[in-house]
């Protein structure tokens, strides 16, 4: 699978091994979950639910790409995202995790024959057994228009050598980490607020230079959130979130990371919302629900 069409520069951040069109806008798509992974780390023999996210993620991109003639260098806006899991379905084998994704694209916008838009449904098999469900909404954005949208934060490369350097950690224990180095959240300023932590030297969260804050590190700063506020010695996994991009977080100011209960009608017990507010302003909203690891 050419890295090109999942947007990483590292062949080894590439799960995506091939794919298939099984109707108008039906896809087959395999994957494959190495045993271990330097961030992606497995807990208590079980494969990081977050896999199973950046897993979703190329998807996208593939498809545009591959399947309907997106080109090279369009950029991907993240609108929303869910999944649920069965967690006793992510064991980590003897191999590496052979999946099968059933994808169904739908809610299209075009602009000049070019997916604007689309909406992927997402049926996740390992074995033939289905362990997961997904749907998220992307944008695609040509060049052009990217660089109007985004004014002087589109030289990437300027943006990118201009952030600052990432704020004090909360301890990796604290958020279910082992790596100080994995840790997103910032030393606690308020029960349940953090400072989103940057470290653009991470090599899997940046895996290459991008102009604000990617959406990976905002799942991962919930799950890190939903873990603090349980205060458990424990590690917990998301067992299922339900996403909404707002707007980007951008480098140049900070990025307040907000937990508390989710106390909407119909959330599931232990459910947690977690804000990611900047300016004053929620770019990022999820509910996020856990479940022990036993």
């Amino acid at each position: 699978m050419p890295r090109e069409y999942v947007h990483r520069a590292a062949h080894s951040e590439v799960f995506l091994t091939g794919w298939q069109r099984t109707g108008a806008h039906d896809f087959t798509i395999t994957a494959q979950w190495p045993r271990s992974h330097s961030f992606y780390t497995a807990t208590a023999g079980l494969h990081d639910p977050l896999m199973l996210c950046e897993t979703v993620r190329q998807t996208f991109p593939l498809l545009l790409h591959t399947a309907y003639g997106t080109p090279l260098g369009h950029q991907l806006s993240w609108s929303r995202f869910s999944y649920a899991l069965n967690p006793h379905a992510l064991h980590v084998g003897w191999t590496p995790a052979e999946l099968e994704l059933r994808v169904t694209c739908s809610e299209f916008v075009l602009r000049r024959g070019i997916p604007a838009a689309v909406s992927l449904d997402i049926a996740v098999f390992r074995e033939g057994t289905q362990i997961a469900v997904a749907d998220t909404r992307f944008g695609c954005i040509a060049p052009a228009v990217y660089r109007r949208v985004r004014a002087e934060r589109s030289d990437v490369r300027r943006v990118f050598a201009a952030v600052p350097g990432p704020v004090a950690p909360l301890a990796p224990a604290l958020v279910g980490r082992d790596n100080v180095r994995d840790v997103v959240l910032g030393r606690e300023e308020g029960p349940g607020r953090w400072p989103l932590r940057v470290d653009t030297a991470h090599p899997v969260l940046f895996d290459h230079p991008v102009d604000h804050v990617p959406g990976m590190v905002l799942l991962e700063a919930a799950r890190q959130a939903a873990h603090a506020v349980r205060h458990s010695a424990q590690p917990v996994l998301p067992t299922s979130m339900d996403v909404t991009f707002h707007r980007y977080v951008e480098f140049d100011s900070p990025c307040l990371i907000e937990a508390r209960p989710d106390a909407s009608p119909g959330s599931a017990p232990g459910t947690l919302r977690v804000d990611a507010v900047q300016d004053g302003q929620a770019a990022f909203t999820a509910e996020v629900t856990t479940a022990p690891v036993l």
